[in-house]
């Protein structure tokens, strides 16, 4: 069901940096971040309205800025 909650809101899967994107929306989910939480967070935080500023991301742990920047290089 998770799974249908992104693929509805056409949030593409990454295997080598195990994560959900949307280039539309802006928002990142992790793997593990998908996997720990409730239906019903994932949709709501799906559903959060964009802030106008750069990439959201959503993991278990903060990810570090150097990382952040990387995955912002790389999703556009």
């Amino acid at each position: 069901m998770k799974k249908d909650i992104l693929r509805e809101a056409n949030y593409a899967y990454n295997f080598d940096r195990e994560m959900y994107f949307n280039r539309e929306s802006r928002k990142v989910f992790s793997a593990e971040y998908i996997a720990d939480r409730p239906e019903d967070e994932i949709a709501s935080r799906i559903n959060e309205p964009e802030t106008g500023g750069g990439w959201r991301f959503y993991s278990n742990s903060p990810l570090p800025d150097s990382i952040k920047q990387e995955l912002e290089s790389v999703l556009g």
